[in-house]
């Protein structure tokens, strides 16, 4: 878009940009492990099925990562085709933030051991924790670094290894979730909006519907807590089920409302690949054609944090996503969390 075109959207940071430069997605990258888990191989681990699955959740399959392969080797991976599309060299990573669940470990971050894998000494680092709503919120956190000048070049992942906290023996939510990360490389570009506004929300009432018991002050690792299984995510499905609709819904409705925009205007809608219930339920409620909603849940599961990050490395991969478009991106998580947020790509 040239400097004297008239946008036919609002651009809501616009008024309160003083520096006067803006934030865009220079390129994305993903990475997800070779191992396929079909809905077959979980028929011979739990009692479940096929049809049952694929009725129930849209998911046909999902990666595993290997023993060996941790959180930080997705995300450094995902990383490195990123930049790589973007021209960005280590040297030049300004800041690197990672939203996970599933960190290498507690402490360090996952972004200082990735930061060590990519060679991107020069870079601050730091994780965050929003659950499936970590990509929203870690590129809301990285857009102010760059509109502010305190950084020019920052790097944002969604990267987890939800297989090493999913409980096997639960076949209501073992055939969820699998492995993956995904990454975007924030700079700003001259005459693009970039990343228009972003919508947040959290209601820790609500906490106890989809959490992981053991592993923090509250209950620390102990023979007890392992036998008890406290290590591993539980969820109460119909109302996770519940809440996410409504708040997808609720978020992505003020996200066009403050860019003044029909969901006509939308290019892609990218939504948390969860459910493909949700995700049709979502698309009805925002009055969105099928053709606007991304859906890739089928191949990944539930990859959390890494969920929209993959889902828009393929849009943009696969053609789906060109320059100038509109792309809608809309999550929800445990917390809860859920956020919307809306880029002239």
């Amino acid at each position: 878009m040239s400097p004297t075109t008239t946008p036919k959207f609002r651009n809501p940071r616009a008024k309160h940009n003083f520096q006067g430069r803006t934030c865009s997605v220079a390129a994305v990258g993903s990475y997800v492990p070779s191992r396929i888990l079909t809905n077959a191989d979980l028929e011979k681990m739990v009692d479940t099925s096929d049809e049952w699955i694929t009725t129930r959740t849209g998911i046909k399959e999902r990666r595993i990562a290997a023993e060996s392969e941790f959180t930080s080797d997705l995300g450094a991976e995902a990383a490195r085709r990123a930049m790589a599309r973007a021209g960005v060299t280590p040297d030049q990573i300004d800041l690197i933030i990672v939203a996970t669940i599933t960190p290498d470990m507690p402490f360090p971050s996952t972004a200082c051991l990735i930061q060590q894998k990519i060679g991107a000494r020069r870079s601050a680092a730091f994780d965050i924790e929003a659950a499936c709503s970590g990509f929203i919120y870690a590129l809301e956190i990285g857009q102010q670094f760059i509109m502010s000048r305190t950084y020019d070049t920052v790097l944002v992942i969604g990267a987890e290894k939800l297989s090493s906290i999913t409980d096997w023996k639960d076949r209501n939510t073992c055939v969820l979730f699998g492995d993956g990360a995904g990454a975007a490389v924030l700079r700003s570009r001259p005459n693009s909006h970039g990343l228009l506004t972003a919508v947040m929300g959290a209601d820790g009432e609500k906490a106890d519907l989809l959490f992981m018991p053991g592993g923090g002050s509250r209950c620390p690792a102990s023979l007890e807590s392992v036998n008890s299984r406290l290590h591993f995510l539980r969820m109460e499905g119909k109302e996770t089920f519940k809440n996410a609709v409504q708040a997808m819904h609720t978020a992505a409705t003020e996200a066009l409302k403050r860019c003044e925009l029909d969901i006509s205007r939308i290019k892609l809608i990218i939504p948390h690949q969860a459910n493909r219930r949700i995700i049709d339920a979502v698309g009805e409620r925002l009055g969105a054609r099928p053709d606007q909603l991304f859906v890739n849940l089928e191949k990944y599961g539930n990859t959390s944090a890494a969920s929209v990050a993959i889902a828009l490395d393929e849009a943009v991969q696969s053609g789906r996503i060109e320059r100038g478009d509109l792309i809608l991106m809309v999550v929800f998580g445990a917390g809860l969390t859920w956020g919307a947020a809306v880029i002239e790509w």
